[in-house]
């Protein structure tokens, strides 16, 4: 029967090296779980921020009557809705989009530079979506987000 497998050389062709686990390590493992828990965290609210009756009448009133009537037992019939699905995946898209912008921008203006302009974006995305009074500034908002997200993922 045919196997395959890797072999260690026992030759000195190889250069070893000592690791350690330093503080800048840790804080480095730190921030780059923080980015997946941004996405997780994301998720879970806007999954449940998409649940609330108060929000979906106010952004979204066709899917909330739909949420009300007692004959629609199906939540893919409930929640069909193209500005929920825009809503909710804006940030992703807008975190992609944005990761391609902030490779140019990393090796252009620094990685410091860069981490400022992604809390800008946050910091503008979070104030819209506080502040949104219609649909068009909760996605703009969300999309700002998104951008912040793909421009601190890009850094580390």
């Amino acid at each position: 029967m045919a196997g395959g497998g890797f072999a260690a050389s026992s030759g000195g062709g190889g250069t070893e090296f000592e690791a350690k686990i330093t503080p800048i390590v840790i804080i480095s493992c730190i921030m780059a779980a923080t980015g997946g828990l941004m996405f997780g965290y994301d998720v879970g609210v806007s999954g449940g921020v998409t649940s609330m009756g108060p929000f979906l009448e106010k952004f979204f009133p066709v899917v909330y009557r739909r949420t009300q009537d007692p004959g629609l037992e199906s939540n893919y019939c409930k929640y069909d809705n193209q500005g929920l699905q825009l809503f909710t995946s804006s940030l992703y898209l807008a975190g992609l989009t944005a990761t391609f912008f902030a490779s140019y921008t990393t090796r252009r203006l620094g990685r410091r530079l860069t981490m400022l302009i992604a809390g800008l974006f946050f910091i503008v995305g979070v104030i819209l979506n506080a502040a949104a009074q219609d649909l068009a500034m909760l996605i703009i908002g969300r999309i700002l987000l998104g951008c912040g997200v793909g421009f601190a993922n890009q850094v580390p």
